[in-house]
C-alpha cells in the first residue's frame, strides 16, 4: 500500500495566487495552513478540497475532474469538489473542505469548512437487513447513514472478524510489507456510532419474503423492512487426492491470509494452483517473502482470456524475471506432503500448497427463498431483485449492464459501489447501475488498471510500450469498445471510464 508525498507543493494559497493560474475546468494543487488542498474550477465557482485521496493515498491532482466532482488516478474513487465527500468508492472517508475567497483577480484559501448538508431519504423502510458483511453490504450499511436514514440497520456476516480490505489480503499484506493495523475497514466503534448492529460469525439460513423476515444460524428470526443479499462468492475447491491435506490453503478471509503467513514462516518451496488474479498476487507475495514459487495454470498464457495475449505474456515475463516458475497448460493430479505431481507426471517439491482456481456465487440462500437467479442472482438496473424489497449486490448480484448486457463481476469496487447504490435505492433513490466495472491488479512493480468488461473474444489493440511500462490495451468487439487495462497510464484509464459512462467512442490513437 503506496502513499503519496507528504511534501507540499504548488503555490501558497494562505498568500493566493492569480485566477489566471487556474482555467475553466482545471485543477490545481497547493497548500494552505500546512495541508496539500486541490484547487478547481468550474464556471464561475472555484472549489477546493484535500489533495489526497483517502483510501491509499492517491494524488487527486493527477486525477481527472468530472462536472463537480475529481475521480482517484489510483483506484477511481470519486470526491464531491464542492463538499469532498466521498461519493463512490473504493474511498469511504470524505477528504476536507475549504473555503475560497476571490479578492480581484487573487483567490484564496481562508479555512475549512466542517459543515456537510444533511440528507433526507425519499423513502424510510422499517429497518434495513444487510446479508453479508463483505465490500457490498459494509459499504451499503454506510450509504444509508449518509443518506440520512435513521431506522434500524442489521449488518450479517459469517466472517469472525468486522468488514476489512480483502484485496490487500493477497497483495501488501499477504507479502508483509502491509501491517494489520491497515486491514480493518472501520474501528468497532464507527459501528457503534453509526448505530449499526454487526452479528459476525452468523449467518442466514432461511427467507421468508412474505413475513419480510429471515431465520438466523442460532435459530433466531429478524424482522426487516428492505433487504439486502450481499453473500458474496466462495472459492472453487480442487477435487483431487490429497487435496484435503494440511498445506493446502485457499485465500478468501483474513483468516485464510494469516493462516498462509503462519505457514510461509517455516516454508522453502510453494506451489500455487491457478494462474488467475488471486493465484499470481499470491505468487508475488510469497516471493516477497522469499520462497520459490511455482504456478500451475491450464492457460497457455496467465489471464489471458481477460487481459489478452501481450498483456498475459508481460505478466508471466514479469513474474519470471522474479523467479517464479511456471507449469501452464497443465492441471494437478495428487498432492502428498512434499510434492504436486501434475497431469504429465512432473513432480514440484512443495511444502505449502495454494489454491487459485476461481469463485462460485453463493446463490443457495437466494434459491431457497424464491428468488429469480441464473448464474447470480438476477436484478434490475437498480438492484432489486424479483421479489419487491429485496435487493442484492456484489459477486452474486447479474445486472444488466448498459453496454455488455447482463453480467457478473468478482470485483471489490464494484461490490461496493453496488452496495452504495443498493443503498440509495432502497431509500426510494431509483438510481439505475451503469457505472463501468473497474479493477486493479499488481504483480511485483506492474500495476494494472482495468476498466470496462471484456471477453476473450475480443479484439486487443495495444497502444503505447509494454515493455517500458507505458502502454494501454483497448479491446473491442467489432468497432465497439469494451474494455482497457493500463500499465503507467491512469488518467488514460480515467478518460476511458468516462467514454464509457457516456457510451462515446475512444480513439485509441
Amino acid at each position: 500500500m503506496a502513499e503519496a508525498s507528504g511534501e507540499l507543493e504548488g503555490p501558497d494559497f494562505e498568500k493566493g495566487c492569480n485566477i489566471d493560474e487556474l482555467p475553466d475546468g482545471e485543477m490545481l494543487l497547493g497548500h494552505a495552513f500546512g495541508e496539500a488542498i486541490l484547487a478547481a474550477r468550474r464556471g464561475k465557482e472555484i472549489f477546493g478540497i484535500g489533495a489526497t485521496c483517502t483510501h491509499y493515498g492517491g494524488p487527486l491532482a493527477k486525477g481527472l475532474m468530472v462536472d463537480c466532482t475529481v475521480r482517484c488516478p489510483w483506484h477511481h474513487a470519486r470526491f464531491d469538489l464542492r463538499t469532498g465527500e466521498a461519493i463512490a468508492a473504493p474511498a469511504l472517508n470524505d477528504v476536507s473542505c475549504w473555503k475560497i475567497e476571490k479578492r480581484g483577480e487573487r483567490v484564496f484559501v481562508t479555512g475549512k469548512i466542517d459543515k456537510k448538508p444533511a440528507r433526507k431519504p425519499k423513502a424510510s423502510p422499517a429497518s434495513v437487513v444487510i446479508v453479508g458483511a463483505g465490500a457490498a453490504g459494509s459499504a451499503a450499511a454506510e450509504m444509508l447513514r449518509r443518506e440520512g436514514y435513521g431506522g434500524p440497520i442489521t449488518l450479517i456476516g459469517a466472517d469472525e472478524f468486522l468488514p476489512y480490505d480483502r484485496p490487500n489480503l493477497s497483495k501488501d499484506y499477504l507479502a508483509g510489507a502491509a501491517p494489520e493495523e491497515w486491514i480493518p475497514l472501520r474501528p468497532p466503534e464507527f459501528y457503534r456510532e453509526q448505530k449499526i448492529d454487526t452479528l459476525a460469525t452468523t449467518s442466514v439460513t432461511a427467507i421468508d419474503p412474505k413475513k419480510k423476515q429471515v431465520t438466523l444460524s442460532d435459530g433466531s428470526s429478524l424482522g426487516y423492512g428492505a433487504l439486502l443479499l450481499a453473500t458474496g462468492a466462495e472459492p472453487v475447491r480442487l477435487t483431487i487426492p490429497g487435496d484435503d491435506l494440511p498445506h493446502v490453503c485457499y485465500l478468501r478471509t483474513l483468516a485464510d491470509s494469516r493462516r498462509i503467513i503462519e505457514m510461509a514462516k517455516n516454508a522453502k518451496r510453494a506451489v500455487v494452483i491457478g494462474a488467475s488474479f488471486i493465484g499470481l498476487e499470491v505468487a508475488a507475495s510469497l516471493r516477497e517473502r522469499k520462497l520459490e514459487v511455482a504456478v500451475v495454470g491450464k492457460e497457455s498464457l496467465p489471464l489471458e482470456k481477460v487481459l489478452g495475449n501481450e498483456l498475459g505474456n508481460l505478466i508471466r515475463e514479469t513474474h519470471g524475471a522474479h523467479g517464479v516458475k511456471f507449469y501452464l497448460g497443465r492441471t494437478p493430479a495428487l498432492i502428498q506432503d512434499q510434492h504436486v505431481q501434475l497431469d504429465d507426471g512432473t513432480i514440484l517439491d512443495c511444502d505449502l500448497v495454494v489454491v487459485g482456481i476461481g469463485v462460485r456465487p453463493n446463490l443457495a440462500l437466494a434459491e431457497k427463498a424464491g428468488i429469480a437467479t441464473d448464474n447470480g442472482v438476477l436484478v434490475d438496473e437498480f438492484l432489486e431483485t424479483n421479489v419487491t424489497g429485496i435487493f442484492a449486490a456484489g459477486d452474486i448480484a447479474r445486472w444488466p449492464d448498459p453496454r455488455a448486457g447482463r453480467i457478473r463481476v468478482e470485483h471489490w469496487v464494484v461490490a461496493e459501489r453496488q452496495g452504495q447504490t443498493a443503498a440509495r435505492n432502497i431509500l426510494g433513490a431509483r438510481e439505475p447501475f451503469v457505472v463501468p466495472p473497474f479493477f486493479w491488479s499488481n504483480h511485483f512493480d506492474l500495476h494494472i488498471r482495468y476498466v470496462g468488461h471484456g471477453s476473450g473474444g475480443d479484439c486487443a489493440l495495444v497502444s503505447g510500450d509494454l515493455k517500458s511500462k507505458d502502454a494501454s490495451v483497448i479491446f473491442r468487439a467489432g468497432d465497439k469498445l469494451t474494455a482497457v487495462a493500463s500499465i503507467g497510464r491512469d488518467r488514460e484509464n480515467l478518460e476511458v471510464e468516462l467514454a464509457l459512462e457516456r457510451s462515446n467512442r475512444f480513439d485509441a490513437s
